[in-house]
């Protein structure tokens, strides 16, 4: 056993799913002190748990739960059953996973409803868990497992304690702390911003997460490291995943990665197929998507079975497209290879296809189960690609975090040559404001549309040069200056930022014109832009670097006046 294995055993995972009964039987194998953290506050309070929810309420529970979580983290060489909800909470998640090897026990809601059953029969005298009393025990376990499993899921390892005795699970354990203390991680901060906090974007880097995705509807992580994709067969059962897989890739990045990422789901025991697109925006069709409707019919999937959209913007948008409308809803994995995808099209639930007169008309808010971004499968991608790509990170500096900015602009050579740790920093940095604008608006009835800089004319652009032409970020970027020169135009911008994000741009080897194209084509595209409301565009405009304005009075002149710059037209 290695160096790692030396660390306590802390134990997670949904009730009833044999934390206290298979705790036990690990510290008796290994000859080491069992603690339980419920029974460690009962003994503390003097109060039995219900008592504590009925009489002082759960934000008092949390407190002695997260006072009782640091007192048994820093001791050596324990095993710790944790409370259903403890992990749930990311302070109490740090002190966990640098406490020990967290491992998730895991159990089917329909198994916890009978191992409640059981319980409740045996021991009439008992009360009924708190967080599972109720008229419907088992949709209340169905709920409360959703919400908590994509938090479960950045444990180091899990078991899959529906078949098994507490001696298999016991020695299940024990080999996932074998294993997980060995590869185990510290969390790597974000750098400080000037006033000396963190960015206001979810960041928890355990295990290669960066942030958690919140809806209302949803709750998943999305991880970010070098070579994660050995890692995920593992992250998908971690996530309840358990049916079929079936992998939507493009013919570009199938030969690339496909093999070893079927290798590594068959090993964690997933039936596996795949389908490969051809590579291009133009596969973002209603025709490639029958198509992908077809092989599934074909195969005969389930609703229990996964889709897996593994490449770039495209296929993330139309594999998940595909998921959320086949059988009303397919489980999906977003597994970006390309660098727009990992820092924005597989974070929050945009999925959709294009329509030859506009980008992205028909779609659908979708989130995924989890995201998995292996930044090593950015060294495949052909310069221009990749290039492309670095037009999202950028946004997301001018639009959220001038920290970030700074760190493009001192950094960019380093960057584009993929210098492992910058590189994961700032990808995950980016990820992660994506992440946090889309959980306060999931449907883009607010702050996301601010993500829309630069976005309006860009759309125009790739539907006027029907999506041939120009790569999403390249298009991105000239949509940006535009926005930018708008801004300015308007009065909401000084030069100086306007030339610093030409200059950045420039920096990352990216295009801020174009020619040859048609000014009205572009303009016909803007009118049927998603974001027009009451037949006016609203544009996402600049006030200053982190400073967004929302206007949808923008006149026509000055628009066209600016697409006229961009596209390098003479004026007479």
């Amino acid at each position: 056993m290695g160096e790692g294995t030396a660390k306590n055993i802390i134990l997670t995972g949904f009730s009833y799913t044999g934390k206290t009964k298979v705790g036990q039987e690990v510290a008796r194998r290994l000859g080491r002190r069992y603690v339980d953290t419920d029974e460690e506050i009962v003994r503390h309070s003097g109060k039995p748990i219900p008592e504590i929810f009925a009489q002082d309420g759960e934000s008092r529970f949390r407190e002695l739960e997260r006072e009782t979580l640091e007192k048994v983290c820093r001791e050596k060489e324990v095993v710790v059953s944790t409370g259903g909800g403890a992990f749930i909470a990311e302070a109490n998640r740090d002190l966990m996973l640098a406490g020990g090897v967290v491992v998730c026990l895991e159990a089917k809601p329909s198994t916890i409803y009978k191992r409640l059953l059981k319980d409740a029969e045996e021991s009439p005298e008992q009360e009924v868990r708190p967080l599972l009393a109720g008229p419907d025990p088992l949709k209340r376990i169905e709920e409360l497992k959703r919400f908590r499993q994509p938090f479960y899921a950045l444990s180091d390892w899990t078991v899959h304690t529906d078949n098994l005795t507490v001696e298999e699970a016991a020695e299940e354990v024990i080999r996932g702390w074998s294993y997980g203390g060995s590869e185990k991680r510290e969390r790597v901060p974000l750098p400080s911003m000037p006033d000396g906090k963190e960015s206001d974007a979810p960041y928890c880097q355990e295990q290669g997460a960066a942030c958690v995705v919140t809806t209302v509807t949803e709750s998943y992580p999305v991880f970010v490291g070098w070579g994660l994709l050995d890692q995920l067969g593992r992250r998908m059962r971690n996530a309840g995943l358990q049916g079929r897989v079936y992998i939507v890739s493009d013919d570009r990045v199938f030969p690339l990665h496909g093999d070893r990422v079927k290798k590594v789901l068959e090993e964690a025991g997933f039936a596996v197929d795949s389908f490969a697109v051809p590579n291009g925006e133009r596969s973002k069709s209603f025709e490639t998507a029958v198509s992908i409707y077809d092989w599934l019919v074909k195969h005969r999937v389930e609703r229990s079975d996964s889709i897996v959209a593994l490449g770039g913007g495209v296929v993330g948008d139309l594999a998940g497209f595909a998921a959320s409308t086949f059988l009303r809803g397919l489980p999906l994995v977003q597994v970006p290879t390309s660098l727009v995808g990992m820092v924005d099209s597989a974070i929050g639930g945009k999925v959709g296809i294009n329509h030859p007169e506009g980008k992205n008309l028909i779609g659908a808010f979708y989130q995924p189960r989890l995201v998995i971004a292996d930044i090593h499968t950015l060294t495949t991608l052909p310069r221009r690609e990749l290039v492309s790509g670095w037009a999202e990170v950028i946004k997301h500096a001018m639009i959220r975090d001038p920290h970030l900015l700074r760190l493009l602009e001192e950094r960019s050579q380093q960057l584009l040559g993929l210098e492992a740790e910058v590189t994961t920093e700032v990808i995950a940095r980016s990820a992660a404001i994506k992440a946090r604008i889309v959980s306060e608006d999931e449907k883009e009835r607010g702050i996301r549309t601010i993500l829309n800089y630069g976005h309006t004319i860009a759309h125009g652009l790739e539907a006027a040069t029907r999506y041939g032409r120009l790569l999403h970020g390249e298009a991105v970027a000239i949509g940006m200056m535009g926005a930018a020169r708008i801004s300015q135009l308007l009065g909401l911008l000084s030069q100086d930022v306007v030339g610093r994000q030409r200059d950045i741009l420039g920096r990352f080897d990216l295009s801020v014109t174009c020619s040859d194209v048609d000014v009205a084509g572009i303009l016909q595209a803007l009118e049927l832009d998603k974001k027009v409301r009451g037949e006016k565009v609203r544009w996402v405009l600049l006030a200053d670097i982190g400073q967004t304005v929302i206007r949808d009075d923008v006149p026509q002149e000055v628009v066209e006046g600016v697409i006229r710059e961009l596209l390098l037209c003479e004026t007479h």
